[in-house]
């Protein structure tokens, strides 16, 4: 590469016979000049600096349809491009590989290189992580303003039952919808606490009552309530049920396996209590009875269906089974060694608690992971130099994984919040472009946009924007409108 003020292009004779590799093109990127060496643009025939070199030949025509603008005095191409995203793009004609500048939005950076027609396979490979990211963002961003979309939008085609449908699936699932859904949300979250705190108090002794056969049951207020609570997890699940647009979808769901699992027991309950005794004995009814009141606590996990942190807290388990299993693996390769190591050390003790290497397992487990029970210790000096061993590496073990799941919890949290404000940003623009490009339009202009939306293309040139901006593929090619991007300025 030279400085712009070094060189000119060379006169080309009527022949043509100047040679494309000693040619120099000066560009000029978003008012910085360079001058770009022919022979090593021509190392890549298909980019758009290799189209300029033989540019001139075809007129004015031919030279602006690849650039913006040119200057036959210094026969300089002027492109209005990011200079930033150019210099890295110009690094494959050299070093035959591109790397991504740190702060360039991926995104861009991409409409850049196919605007240069360069191929992204010269992308970096860390470079493309970068990029498929981003991506999966721009698709959730746009899954999710495409939800609010659907929710706003009413088809007339549609019949009743479909409409009501929609109406109970926002109600019961998406409680930012209206006001009433709100409530209900918060029902069903009070619900929750009322059926665990029941199950729990229910098992007090002193609040419990003896029936004719003289065993210990639940107060019949403290059934009361969980009848309550069962008949309104039933309904919220049969209406959740009912309305679901996928229905297999519906009932394979993780969070909707645990409501069917909270709810079962009951009802199994309820009929093992009144037809079990005629097919079994009554001492087997009740043990299968008394099991499936223990899947009651299944409830408790109702709760991540409401709360925000539970479920980044599941995400950042599922994203850390690496460091998990690591963990395990440490943990497993220090019990076996140190039971071992404990067991043959205690054994010269007379009164050694450790009889044999698996129950030195149990003393291993508690002292790695600091419980220290103390219904098993050593007491020679080797066995309590062991023991002291074998606590450090416990703690070391299990702060090792600690900070990757931190930082999975943080980044997905933070991501999670970052994706919500970058969906309220795309309606807030979509109804901006739509009120500007209409006067005297309706008040409610992000429905109007909907039916623009549905009327096809025609509509969608309304909204204005650059060349520069960041799209979201997905809404821009299924629905014929185009949005920018603010997350990614």
């Amino acid at each position: 590469m030279k400085m712009a003020g070094d060189s000119r292009f060379p006169d080309l004779d009527s022949n043509g016979s100047e040679k494309n590799e000693d040619i120099e093109i000066i560009v000029n990127v978003g008012g910085v000049r360079q001058v770009l060496d022919g022979d090593n643009l021509n190392r890549y025939p298909g980019t758009r600096l290799t189209e300029l070199i033989n540019c001139l030949s075809g007129g004015y025509d031919t030279i602006f349809a690849l650039c913006d603008d040119y200057d036959p005095g210094k026969r300089e191409f002027y492109f209005d491009r990011d200079p930033d995203a150019f210099r890295c793009i110009i690094d494959v004609y050299y070093f035959g590989e591109i790397h991504m500048k740190k702060g360039i939005c991926p995104i861009c950076f991409k409409n850049e290189m196919e605007f240069w027609k360069v191929d992204l396979k010269f992308l970096d490979d860390c470079c493309k992580t970068h990029l498929s990211e981003k991506k999966e963002e721009l698709e959730e961003i746009a899954r999710r303003v495409q939800l609010i979309l659907d929710d706003l939008g009413v088809d007339a085609s549609e019949s009743r039952w479909k409409r009501c449908q929609k109406c109970i699936w926002k109600f019961m699932e998406k409680p930012e919808s209206s006001y009433p859904a709100r409530v209900i949300a918060v029902l069903s979250f009070l619900f929750i606490l009322i059926s665990s705190v029941v199950m729990c108090v229910g098992t007090i002794p002193e609040l419990q009552i003896v029936d004719s056969e003289g065993n210990h049951v639940e107060h019949p207020t403290l059934d009361s309530i969980e009848t309550a609570c069962i008949g309104w997890f039933t309904l919220e699940y049969v209406l959740r049920l009912i309305s679901s647009p996928n229905k297999l979808h519906f009932a394979l769901s993780f969070m909707n396996i645990i409501d069917a699992f909270a709810i079962l027991p009951f009802y199994v309950s309820l009929i093992l209590t009144h037809l079990g005794a005629r097919l079994m004995e009554l001492t087997n009814v009740q043990q299968a009875v008394q099991a499936l009141r223990i899947m009651r606590i299944a409830r408790i996990f109702k709760l991540a269906r409401h709360s925000s942190g539970l479920q980044t807290l599941t995400y950042a388990l599922k994203r850390s089974f690496k460091e998990l299993g690591l963990l395990l693996m440490y943990l497993a390769v220090g019990i076996f060694v140190f039971s071992a190591l404990g067991y043959t050390m205690e054994q010269s003790h007379p009164e050694t608690l450790f009889k044999s290497i698996p129950q030195s397992f149990w003393w291993a487990i508690i002292t790695m992971t600091t419980v220290g029970y103390g219904d098993i210790y050593p007491k020679t000096t080797l066995g309590k130099l062991n023991a002291a061993i074998s606590f450090l590496c416990g703690v070391i073990a299990i702060a090792l994984p600690i900070h990757p799941i931190i930082n999975n919890f943080v980044r997905y949290y933070n991501k999670q919040r970052v994706l919500e404000t970058a969906a309220k940003h795309e309606l807030e623009l979509m109804e901006l472009y739509s009120a500007v490009g209409k006067a005297g339009a309706p008040q409610n202009e992000l429905e109007d946009l909907m039916r623009e939306r549905k009327e096809g293309p025609s509509c969608s040139g309304r909204l204005k924007v650059s060349h520069s901006d960041t799209f979201i593929h997905l809404l821009s090619d299924e629905k014929h409108y185009r949005t920018r991007l603010q997350s990614c300025k």
